[in-house]
């Protein structure tokens, strides 16, 4: 990122549109619709213009309620572009949830889709301030009649202007704003790039939600910068994945640990010839990648994947395993990427390699702040501008970081420590087990014991006690979990990470 590079939206819009105007920048495969990198400035620049003679002024907050679609991502790059704020909101939260983040976010117009209208609208009469609701078609050509818009100068953002407004899916309590700049969103972007070496040759199938931060800036924000492209369906489908793999000549995908899990209990016995000799690799990230589940997926299909780490704080990437696949290791989310990382003790000295703390990270992509929440915001980054994400870890000898789980989520039994990843990662050993997760519950003897749900495989089965003595083996008496549960499913947030707080309540 070294030079004069302007780390906006508006910058790489304009920038991409004049080197490689007609390349195609996203594929709707549901119409076969492609958006060029041409078009979308042309759309940005309406709906910017639209905005403005509407009566928004940039810094105003302008949310999208709706699916993945050709219009979906339009609309999210296309705020960004004028200087609005981009707010995103989660379709699988709750009805209480949305109107909070409706209300505290101050958002004053929300673009929608048909299907989820009704509920939109009935969750806006709740809120206090007025709020305009547009109904859109995602996967129409265009949304405006250029000929009817306002002649007016779409002004061109700083960098340190407010650009995107994500709220945190928490597990319990109201939901945290999350507010990027310009420049943390490009920088997370570039972030990525150089990761991966990513180039305009580069297109990615990615089917994650436009309303998580993965969505936003690995998959969407991501090909922005680098010049490549993005596949982006409305919805993952196990049927669909490998053909549209195939078909559009992905050199990667965009995938997270359910997404894997899905595919490796698929009878699909192989990916597609072509996708073998062109996928470079497969990203994982959102979630905690199980050893075994790596290397199973990659012995069945023949593709490797990177495992890494990002947070809606620090617009999506944090760490990365190397590209070369022979430098990577199961179970570490890698090295930092474009940002930089420490551990940090329970007394707030620095952790030596292989003693677990919490992680803490510093770089351009570090959001400003939680949006009207100062306390939280002090909470989370120090005086030096050390972001502490809540996570515990440790960094091995060779600088390859590892997380062991969460803070709130760390299981204490008798008053020892214990890691829920670390059950969860024996469990995804055993043969029948597809989904496993621990978490702590209330004990009158030892204050925790361990609680785990378990998703076995299609076809499988497996008894509690056979469980049981599989963890007593591999684990010790003391950390076998008390309870099994078995389940369908596990609840999870839009990324695909295990809401472990609800396990209890499920």
């Amino acid at each position: 990122m070294a030079g004069t590079t302007v780390r906006t939206v508006r910058h790489f819009v304009d920038r991409q549109a004049r080197e490689r105007s007609a390349q195609p920048y996203l594929i709707a495969p549901e119409t076969g619709r492609i958006l060029t990198f041409g078009e979308l400035r042309r759309q940005s620049e309406n709906l910017c213009r639209f905005l403005l003679g509407a009566g928004y002024v940039p810094g105003d907050k302008i949310a999208f309620y709706c699916a993945n679609g050709y219009q979906t991502a339009a609309v999210f790059l296309g705020t960004m572009y004028g200087g609005f704020v981009s707010v995103p909101l989660n379709l699988v939260s709750q009805g209480s949830q949305l109107e909070y983040v409706l209300e505290h976010s101050d958002t004053r117009l929300v673009f929608t889709d048909a299907e989820h209208a009704q509920a939109l609208g009935d969750r806006v009469k709740a809120v206090a301030q007025d709020i305009e609701i547009i109904v859109i078609d995602v996967d129409a050509a265009s949304l405006f009649l250029e000929e009817r818009l306002p002649a007016l100068a779409v002004p061109a953002p700083a960098e340190g202007a407010p650009a995107l407004l994500m709220y945190t899916s928490g597990t319990t309590g109201r939901p945290k704003g999350c507010l990027l700049t310009q420049k943390n969103v490009v920088s997370g972007a570039l972030y990525v790039q150089e990761a991966h070496q990513l180039t305009p040759q580069d297109r990615v199938l990615s089917s994650l939600p436009l309303y998580h931060i993965n969505g936003q800036i690995v998959a969407t924000v991501g090909p922005l910068v680098h010049g490549g492209s993005v596949v982006a369906p409305h919805r993952f489908s196990v049927s669909q994945f490998w053909e549209l793999l195939d078909r559009y000549e992905c050199t990667w995908f965009n995938v997270v640990p359910t997404i894997i899990s899905y595919l490796a209990a698929s009878p699909a016995p192989a990916a597609p010839a072509g996708a073998r000799s062109r996928v470079r690799f497969g990203r994982s990230a959102s979630a905690p990648l199980a050893p075994e589940l790596h290397r199973a997926f990659e012995r069945k299909f023949g593709l490797s994947i990177i495992e890494t780490m990002g947070m809606t704080e620090t617009a999506a990437p944090i760490f990365t395993n190397p590209l070369e696949q022979a430098r990577r290791k199961y179970g570490s989310v890698g090295k930092p990427a474009g940002n930089a990382a420490k551990v940090v003790g329970f007394d707030g000295a620095p952790c030596k390699p292989g003693e677990i703390g919490e992680l803490a990270v510093k770089g351009d992509n570090v959001m400003l702040g939680y949006y009207k929440n100062p306390e939280e915001t002090s909470k989370a980054l120090d005086r030096d501008g050390w972001l502490h994400t809540g996570d515990l870890g440790y960094m091995d000898d060779e600088g390859y970081y590892f997380v062991t789980g969460r803070l709130k989520e760390l299981i204490i039994k008798g008053g020892e420590n214990i890691a829920p990843r670390e059950i969860d990662d024996v469990l995804y050993k055993h043969p029948a087990v597809m989904d496993a997760a621990a978490v702590g519950m209330p004990d009158a003897h030892y204050g925790q014991e361990i609680f785990c749900a378990v998703v076995l495989k299609p076809g499988c089965n497996a008894t509690e006690a056979e469980l049981r003595g599989f963890c007593e083996k591999e684990l010790g008496r003391f950390k076998t979990p008390k309870v099994f549960r078995f389940m369908a499913d596990l609840p999870k947030g839009p990324s695909g990470k295990v809401q472990r707080l609800k396990l209890l309540d499920a």
